[in-house]
Formats: structure tokens, sequence, C-alpha cells
């Protein structure tokens, strides 16, 4: 009993600390081009592209961590680490392609099987899975930060959808509207979490 409630609160630390601390788009810059696209897009989902890419976080995590364990003992695991898991995302992508496939009458079916590989071919989720892997987490840390990190992600989708109305406003000069105003606001974001993280990087 002691071991499950001691897993679970490093799952649940190391998902917080991926959210808040180590928010994947505030302090890496990761998916940020995704993510001004799917704020733009009106065809996407931001909630459903959410929920698949915490869906994909969570799987690509043991699988990285098996594959990292794989490539461990070979000489040059630095140089096939990338390649090992961007097809270690492949897999769940496809595995996930195919469930929804065979799931012919789950609602909003069409919009999932497009929403997959943009959530997948992410870069915060390969970003993520080496932050992981070069940390070498555990691999209940690495689930709890993989959910953590498509977590922190949604939280980051919806602080600029909220603001978006915003950063219409014609106070803004003509030629910050649109994409540059979006990038500063993200920037200042990126700013007020390195400011409570501070300058060391915690992992």
């Amino acid at each position: 009993m002691k071991e499950v409630v001691s897993s679970s609160a490093v799952f649940f630390s190391y998902a917080l600390l991926a959210i808040f601390a180590q928010n994947a788009v505030f302090t890496r810059a990761l998916g940020v081009s995704r993510m001004v696209q799917l704020v733009g897009d009106d065809r996407t989902s931001s909630a459903l592209f959410g929920m698949m890419l915490c869906i994909t976080q969570v799987l690509v995590a043991p699988v990285a961590f098996l594959a990292g364990r794989f490539i461990a003992p070979l000489d040059n695991r630095a140089q096939l680490r990338p390649l090992v898991y961007i097809a270690s995302i492949a897999v769940v992508c496809l595995a996930e392609h195919l469930v929804l496939w065979l799931l012919r009458s789950l609602p909003r079916r069409a919009q999932l099987l497009r929403i997959v590989p943009l959530a997948a071919l992410n870069s915060g989720v390969l970003g993520t899975v080496l932050v992981e892997r070069t940390q070498s987490f555990t691999l209940g840390q690495s689930l709890g930060f993989g959910l953590g990190s498509g977590l922190g992600y949604v939280l980051a989708v919806l602080l600029v959808t909220e603001a978006r109305h915003r950063l219409r406003s014609k106070a803004i000069p003509k030629a910050f509207r649109g994409l540059p105003i979006t990038l500063v606001y993200i920037g200042v974001l990126a700013l007020a979490v390195y400011g409570f993280t501070g300058h060391s990087v915690i992992l």
C-alpha cells in the first residue's frame, strides 16, 4: 500500500511540474507553431486536440521508455535516440488511428481521425519524450510528466484562445496585429512562468 501511495505521489508531482513549472510551451517553446495554427483554426476543436495530445503523450511514455532501455547498451545510442523516439511516436499514432478506424460508431470519429496526426506529429510530443529520457525518468515519472505536458499544452492553448479577441484590438499597431502580437503574448506568458521557476532549470 505504501508503494502505491508513493508511486501515485510521484506521478502527480511530475504531472503538476510539467503543467506549471516546466510547461512545454512556455519554458521550452515546444509546439508553439501548432498552437498558433490551432488557435486560429475554427475547424479543429481545442478540447479534442488536447484530449488526443494527452492520450498520445501518455501512450508514448512507456513505449519510449522501453525503446530507450533497449538502445541503452549501444555505443551509438546518442545518434539513435531521436530516430527511435520518432519511431515510438509513429507506432502510437498508427495504433490510435487503427483503433479509431475500427470504432466506426464513435461520435466525432472523422474529426478525431483528422486530429490524431496533428497531435502526434507535434514537437511537443518528441520534446517531452527527449526530456524524459535524457533526464532518466522512471516509468512512473515519465507517465506523469507526459500527462502533465499534454495538460500544460491544453492550458497554453486555452490562455492564448482566451486572449484572442483582446489581441484583435485596434489599439494594437497595425504591423503587430495577427501572428506578431500572438507571439509577443506567448513570450510575455513565458516570462511570467520563468519568473515563478527562477533562473535554474528544475529538471
